[in-house]
Formats: structure tokens, sequence, C-alpha cells
């Protein structure tokens, strides 16, 4: 008989799912979920009310409703760095098709299909130069958003020989200490939209970056600037850029989101949403989302999760079962915790809480069976979110 049960929406690479294991059931059908796997469809946790956990295998998780899961005290873990290396990779192809004419070389070359072979050889050698492009070495890549992905591509930028400088209003220690050397770090935002011939989003989705690039940012651009976003299509405000596009502003725009009007244009260059479509890349989230999920499920830790706080603990040899309690953080909730425990008779063998500073996370190990009476008494506390036990 499985222990959880676990909904999957899109498809996931089979080497994370099956490191699910017999205890749990897996799959599209699987009905009142323990827990949800996804990719990029809209999950509403609302819908769900035993549901105690979502993992994106990705980044973004704007596609899911965080302040609602938060509310039922449903954890949303992500994927960061996982396709990291694809999203970069996939930026300087990108740029290279960009800057070197590929698109309308190749489509010049597919015209070309009822000539014989000595002709075709006549017009490429004649007519090659209308697709003369230029080298990224030596250009300005100005990265805004140094996150594992903005990381790597300002490192590849360094690589091809380009001048890169980088600006994050919040770096994490961790992406910063794995940044080059090479890379200057910019103390503002406008300082990289003046200097870049170049200019490479990597931001999350969030009510503060929607729209961030806009038209205010685009007349800080030197002319002819190169504007790539394959962070999310809702950061850059479509209408600037094409206003940008034609005042010359930007000479074009490279996005991983298509829209009608984007299409359309002729200086803009749109992907189909490919930055993180490879098998390497699907294979490290489906397999970094699945271990989040087993350890959450079956052991109550949590890393790389969105909207609960960093709580990582390994049981000892003399517990029982683990008690599992989410809420405001507040004073006073650690005492509280304590106190109805302690009032029933229950040992704790260890209390370990951290927070985020708006949900607190207790990992609370009994060396006894919590009664009910213990979690309803827990449970009513109004500040409470959520409470639940593992038996181990």
């Amino acid at each position: 008989m499985e222990k959880y049960r676990i909904k999957t929406l899109n498809r996931l690479a089979q080497e994370g799912l099956s490191l699910f294991g017999n205890d749990f059931s897996v799959g599209e059908q699987v009905e009142e979920p323990d827990g949800i796997i996804v990719r990029s469809s809209q999950v509403d946790t609302s819908q769900f009310s035993g549901l105690l956990a979502v993992a994106r295998a990705g980044a973004g998780v704007n596609n899911i409703t965080v302040d609602q899961a938060t509310e039922q005290g449903i954890c949303v873990f992500n994927t960061p760095g996982a396709n990291a290396n694809a999203v970069a990779e996939l930026v300087f192809v990108m740029l290279g098709i960009c800057a070197r004419n590929i698109l309308q070389g190749a489509d010049f070359c597919k015209g070309l299909w009822e000539l014989e072979d000595h002709e075709i050889g006549r017009q490429v050698e004649a007519r090659k130069g209308a697709f003369k492009g230029f080298e990224l070495a030596g250009r300005t890549l100005g990265v805004i958003g140094l996150g594992q992905i903005g990381v790597r591509v300002a490192n590849g930028g360094t690589t091809r020989n380009m001048r890169v400088i980088g600006f994050d209003p919040y770096p994490a220690l961790g992406n910063i200490h794995s940044l080059s050397s090479e890379v200057v770090l910019s103390r503002s935002m406008t300082e990289v939209l003046n200097q870049a011939d170049i200019i490479s989003i990597h931001v999350p989705l969030s009510d503060k970056t929607r729209g961030i690039i806009n038209s205010s940012l685009i007349e800080r651009m030197r002319p002819g600037t190169i504007l790539v976003n394959h962070a999310r299509g809702p950061v850059v405000d479509e209408d600037a850029v094409l206003a940008g596009l034609e005042s010359g502003k930007l000479l074009n725009y490279i996005t991983d989101f298509p829209s009608q009007r984007l299409i359309r244009h002729p200086a803009v260059i749109c992907s189909p949403h490919l930055g993180a479509s490879t098998e390497e890349s699907e294979e490290q989230c489906a397999c970094m989302a699945v271990k989040e999920l087993k350890d959450y499920l079956e052991y109550g830790t949590i890393s790389h999760s969105v909207n609960f706080p960093t709580t990582e603990s390994i049981p000892a040899s003399n517990v029982h079962s683990r008690l599992i309690m989410i809420n405001r953080d507040i004073p006073g909730m650690i005492g509280f915790a304590s106190q109805v425990i302690g009032s029933h008779g229950i040992n704790i063998a260890s209390y370990i809480n951290e927070s985020n500073g708006k949900v607190g996370y207790n990992i609370i190990d009994l060396e006894q069976e919590a009664s009910p009476e213990v979690l309803a008494k827990i449970g009513d506390n109004p500040d409470v979110i959520r409470t639940r036990v593992i038996r181990l």
C-alpha cells in the first residue's frame, strides 16, 4: 500500500519519477494528492484540500498560487540551477543567430533550391555581403539578475572575450562567489543600461519585476542595443520594446516568449520557450523536484522552497514521530508548542525552528506518539497554519 499520492502535470523525465519508489502512487490520474510535481501547467492550490507540497521542475513558480499555498500550509519548491546551463547556452545560440544574420542567410539559401550547384555558388558569393554581421568579442554584455542562470551568462560572456557588467539588487552570496573575476559588478541598473551593447535579463517574475524593462529604462539604453529576455515574458513591457525598436533605441529583441505582435516584427527573434528544453535539463529538474518532494513528505525537511524556510534535520534512533507545526512568524510559538507537548507527558527529543520572516516552520521530534488531543490543542491556536505527524 502506498504511503503518498503524487499527481504529475506535464511530461516529466522518467529518470526523476523513478526515484519515488514503491511507497508512492504517481501519475496524472492520481486523485487527492499529497504532492504535485509540475513544469508549466497552472496549479491553483485552493483546489486541493489535502495537498502538502508542490514541486516545480524549473526555477520560476509564477504558474503556482504561492500566496494561497502559504495560507494553506502547502510548501512550494522549485529547482534553481537545474536548468541554468540549458538556458545560458540558448542565450548565446540566439545571440549568435542574431549577430550573424543566420535566419536571413538560411532563408536566402533555401530560396536557391531550383538552381544548379554552379549557379548557387555564384549567387552565394555575389550576395553574401547582404548578411554581414558582427562578432560578440569586444562588445559589452550587461546582465541584469545574477542568479544561477545570470552568472552562467555573465561568465559565458567573458569566455567569448566580451566585456561583461552585471547587476543584481539582492545578490545571493553563493552565486556571486561563482562569478568570474572578470565580470564588473555594477551598483545600479542605470550603469548597465548606459554601457551595454547587449542586455540579457535574468530575473524571476513577481509583482516587483513585472514590466521592469519599460519605456523609461529603454530610453536610458545606448542606441542600437540588443535586448535578450530568456527570463519570463512579462518582465519586459512589450509596448515599450516595440516602440524602442521603431525609434532605434533597440536594434533587436531576442525572446523565448513569442506573441502575435512580436512574431510579426522583423527585428524580433523568437524561440518557442526552449530555455529548459534539453534532455539533460529536464532530467536534472525532475530528479531535483522528486528529491525535494520525497524529503518533505517522508521527513518534513525543506530545501529550495520559495515560501517556507530551509529546514534540515536527521531524526535520531530514539525518535518515534515528528510533529510538524507551520505557523505565522510571531513570538511565543516555540514556547506554546513545547508547553502543550510537555503538559501531556511527551518527551521532546529535538526541536528545530526556522523562519523566513513570514512563516515559522518547526520540526519537533518526539519519543512518544502525539495524541489527538495534543494535535487538536496545537491546531486550535489561530496562529498555527497547519500541523502533521510523520511516523518514523
